[in-house]
């Protein structure tokens, strides 16, 4: 088994480097913000942060490629850096504190492009999660200080916590009664939103979550995270791993049956 425990600590000071810049300018009077093609907010901060964490790459992995939310594919090569600058841009805007940095390592093998390192880090919460492939998920505020992640034990969707984004998106899949009754049928439904979900499936506050739409970067870190933590993360046709344009995340016991909930009218 490959050591990642160097890519690991370089993506803590990424991540460090980017929680100064973030926070610097969270609920800024000033703070600009546009509006991309695909209608989707994007601030300063967003460019800046992933400017910032594309230099330090550069210099500290020259060969490794990287792919950001907002400048694309830079570099060839089996290793690749997969960044989203700040997932909850949305909630950044707004002045709520759920938004945070995804940092992922993905490597090439017979499956394609899978993370091997994943880090979270959420600084308006006080908050990081990372996990290593094969080393286990922890969080914590660095690597010295930090406690395993463990997804729960619980086994029936009727006494799970289901957590979500919003109902946009399910619809148009044609798999809002599923999603519906998939809420019905839990102990307890909340839109957290974003990056949170995974993370507390990881750590076992919440059993099983999914969103209908979604990209690499706003993936492949929480996906190393909840595997590593013991759960499942799949697209909602059930492939392992970040690629499938969306994703469901369980603590692995319920993973079939939230499938089936999903797909059950598709």
């Amino acid at each position: 088994m490959p050591d990642y425990h160097d890519d690991l600590r370089l993506a803590h000071v990424l991540a460090d480097a980017a929680d100064a810049t973030t926070m610097d300018r969270f609920k800024a009077l000033d703070l600009k913000v546009e509006t991309k093609p695909d209608m989707t907010p994007v601030t300063e901060a967003d460019k800046s942060t992933e400017e910032l964490i594309r230099g330090h790459l550069h210099r500290a992995r020259p060969r490794d490629a990287i792919l950001g939310e907002e400048f694309g594919i830079e570099g060839t090569g089996p290793r690749r850096w997969v960044i989203d600058p700040i997932d909850g841009t949305k909630n950044y805007v707004r002045g709520v504190p759920v938004w945070a940095t995804l940092i992922s390592l993905m490597e090439a093998g017979e499956d394609g492009f899978q993370p091997v390192v994943g880090l979270v880090s959420a600084p308006a919460l006080n908050r990081r999660w990372w996990a290593a492939k094969g080393a286990g998920a922890f969080t914590g505020r660095s690597l010295t200080s930090a406690s395993r992640l463990r997804v729960s034990n619980v086994e029936r969707i009727a006494d799970s916590s289901f957590a979500y984004s919003s109902l946009t998106g399910w619809e148009e899949q044609g798999r809002l009664d599923g999603f519906m009754d998939l809420t019905r049928a839990c102990w307890r439904t909340r839109g957290y939103g974003d990056f949170w979900p995974y993370m507390m499936v990881a750590e076992g506050s919440v059993d099983i979550c999914a969103e209908p739409e979604l990209s690499l970067w706003d993936m492949a870190a929480n996906a190393i995270i909840v595997e590593e933590a013991g759960g499942r993360f799949t697209s909602l046709d059930g492939v392992s791993g970040p690629g499938g344009g969306n994703a469901a995340a369980s603590n692995g016991t319920l993973h079939h049956e939230l499938l089936g909930y999903l797909n059950q009218r598709y």
